[in-house]
């Protein structure tokens, strides 16, 4: 694996040197302690060399130095050149394969530790990459959905919308590299889905991921937000890197936590607030994939980002049409309906959710299992509906 992958990606023989320098503390722990170990029996610190401990492992982690070192000796030319196979433009960091650990203010560059991310580890040695699991590493979650476009009951403005990500996410690849477009236009698509709660945002992102085989997960802001300074932009880096160059689907719910408006600077409080939001700004610009936004409210985002999307969608408040599908859609196979509901009223009556309509055939349908029955009365549906206002606080 580790050969085809250097043959796939051409590396040059430095870039190799270094690749399997980073794998080395991963596979043979005590390789670069013996290969210092063998040279210096009696023990050195052998400052040239390089190297750190970890705070669990007990061999040496190889750090810039130590590449600098084995491409290069005590030679400076060919140790400033290994200085750029770490740069922006270069293999490793624009294919988010490993990077140079940041050093404390003042220590030279190149005495940070040589890091390999952990999907490359995965790839080289198994040939796969597991899915990512939620961390503070990682501060997302990965939506998956067994229903179908069919169950997803929207105006067809709206999913006239949706049909424009479906064939972003097909041809955008071909566009950029294919038909040159990507000197001219920014990598990435930015969208904004906007509406009241359970009117299929988050569906519709889980639909795209499952139509077109792109995984998409669901960022838990709760996670990512921090009340220490500096903390949040780390989470967002973490999650940015990740995703980076693997064509999943972002899906930032309630956004407003965190895409919200700038503020007039008052205290630093403030100044760090805003600091956040222009992070994200700039990540989410350079983003090579498709970031979803989701909020109540299109108003409540900031329009530095609205400004850059490419597109925004209105999730609205289905009317009677929508409202008596959604009923007719949704209610179980084997539940009878008695002869006294009529669909088309209470869809014209109730002014409900998709949500608030699920919920309602939830409540219904135990009833009925309760009362060892398989037909809905009207009465027990008007109980339902009636339990969903209150629970909303809505006159009934």
């Amino acid at each position: 694996m580790l050969n085809g992958y250097i043959q796939e990606h051409q590396l040059s023989h430095q870039e190799s040197i270094v690749l399997l320098l980073a794998m080395a503390p991963h596979l043979s722990p005590e390789f670069l302690l013996n290969v210092v170990s063998d040279e210096f029996p009696g023990g050195t610190d052998f400052p040239i060399f390089g190297g750190v401990k970890g705070k669990n492992h007990r061999g040496i982690i190889p750090t810039g130095e130590t590449v600098q070192f084995i491409l290069g000796g005590t030679n400076l030319q060919p140790r400033l050149e290994s200085l750029a196979l770490f740069e922006e433009d270069q293999f490793f960091h624009k294919n988010n394969v490993l990077f140079l650990d940041d050093v404390q203010l003042g220590e030279p560059i190149m005495s940070g530790k040589l890091l390999m991310q952990t999907d490359t580890l995965h790839l080289l040695t198994t040939g796969q990459v597991p899915a990512p699991k939620l961390s503070t590493q990682f501060p997302a979650e990965k939506l998956e959905t067994s229903l179908t476009w069919d169950d997803l009951v929207l105006n067809e403005k709206t999913m006239l919308h949706i049909q424009e990500l479906e064939v972003w996410l097909q041809f955008h690849t071909k566009l950029m590299d294919e038909w040159g477009m990507k000197s001219r236009m920014k990598a990435g698509y930015r969208v904004l889905f906007y509406g009241p709660p359970g009117t299929g945002k988050t569906l519709t992102a889980s639909l795209l991921g499952k139509y077109t085989k792109k995984p998409v997960y669901r960022v838990d802001l709760s996670t990512v937000v921090s009340k220490y300074i500096g903390e949040t932009e780390k989470h967002l880096a973490s999650l940015f890197d990740r995703a980076a160059n693997k064509d999943w689907i972002l899906f930032f719910d309630e956004a407003d936590a965190i895409f919200g408006k700038r503020t007039n600077v008052r205290d630093a409080h403030d100044k760090y607030a805003n600091q956040e939001v222009s992070y994200l700004l700039q990540r989410i610009e350079g983003h090579p994939g498709l970031v979803i936004l989701a909020s109540n409210f299109k108003d409540n985002i900031d329009e530095a980002f609205t400004r850059r999307f490419q597109s925004i969608f209105a999730f609205e408040l289905p009317g009677p049409k929508e409202r008596e599908l959604l009923w007719r859609k949704n209610f179980p196979e084997k539940l009878q309906i008695s002869p006294d509901i009529d669909l088309q009223l209470v869809a014209k009556k109730y002014d409900l959710t998709g949500s608030n309509i699920l919920n309602i055939i939830q409540y219904c349908s135990l009833k009925v299992l309760s009362l060892h029955s398989d037909t809905l009365t009207a009465e027990i549906l008007i109980e339902g509906i009636k339990r969903e206002y209150l629970k909303e606080n809505r006159l009934f």
